[in-house]
């Protein structure tokens, strides 16, 4: 039976307190390789390190997928471009470096339902959450739905400030519902403070020239777009949806009875 000698129970004292578990739990067999294959100690140290630190990100990097809420994980692998002629894979490859964050550059996906507006959003988003960004993930009538609440509650600065500290913000789902005076001017805050300070990929299935049947006054619905398409990538999806296309297919294939 193992027994750790003094020296061992003060590293893994050491190693808790400084908050280095891969450390902790890799240094014995980081140790036994390096010494296999006769490596000094500061090679020794840089393997565990760099174990420490590929831990970390990873982490980090699921915390941040966790914290953007997506409803669901997508990728641009998964992403249909053939059936989507109108949507440029070069230009969406080229978004998912990530260089419109760091300009504060928007993204507004424009087209009918079921064309692959949050697939792509989605994508872009997780992209970003790998690039070390702070993303988080709404549809358009929850946000304002919990702005109201939040507003309501007292809560609203609060919610504010976090929604300020956002690298990426995604609003899905634009043109669903309307939104009521109020609800309307609580996005259109959300929007303006974001303004060349953040960025926002924002979904919508109506033009531009419809947005006032969500936000109402054109007078608010020309400054909504007015800071959103300041500096932004316009993508136009079009075609059939995919839910139809799906259910199209599923009766052609469906025996007859």
């Amino acid at each position: 039976m193992k027994t750790d000698t003094k020296s061992t129970v003060l590293l893994k004292h050491h190693l808790k307190a400084l908050k280095l578990p891969t450390v902790l739990s890799e240094c014995e067999k980081v140790a036994a390789r390096c010494a296999a294959d006769n490596v000094d100690h500061l090679g020794f140290l840089l393997q565990l390190l760099d174990l420490e630190l590929i831990d970390r990100e990873r982490k980090s990097a699921d915390r941040r997928l966790r914290a953007a809420r997506f409803p669901a994980p997508k990728t641009l692998d998964e992403f249909d471009f053939p059936a989507r002629p109108s949507v440029s894979k070069p230009q969406i490859l080229d978004l998912a470096r990530g260089d419109y964050l760091t300009r504060r550059e928007n993204v507004l996906f424009v087209g009918p339902s079921g064309t692959g507006k949050t697939h792509l959003a989605t994508a872009l988003a997780m992209a970003a959450c790998a690039q070390g960004k702070k993303v988080r993930f709404w549809r358009v009538t929850e946000l304002i739905t919990t702005l109201r609440e939040a507003e309501q509650d007292r809560q609203l600065l609060r919610l504010r400030q976090q929604l300020a500290k956002l690298d990426l913000l995604v609003l899905d789902e634009f043109g669903y519902v309307p939104a009521s005076k109020a609800g309307a001017e609580l996005l259109f805050d959300v929007i303006a403070t974001a303004y060349e300070r953040s960025s926002i990929v924002l979904t919508a299935n109506l033009g531009f020239e419809q947005w006032t049947e969500v936000l109402g006054p054109e007078r608010l619905t020309g400054a909504a777009l007015d800071r959103l398409t300041h500096r932004c990538v316009i993508v136009e999806t079009s075609g059939e949806s995919y839910r139809l296309h799906d259910a199209k297919r599923r009766r052609r294939t469906e025996p007859k009875s």
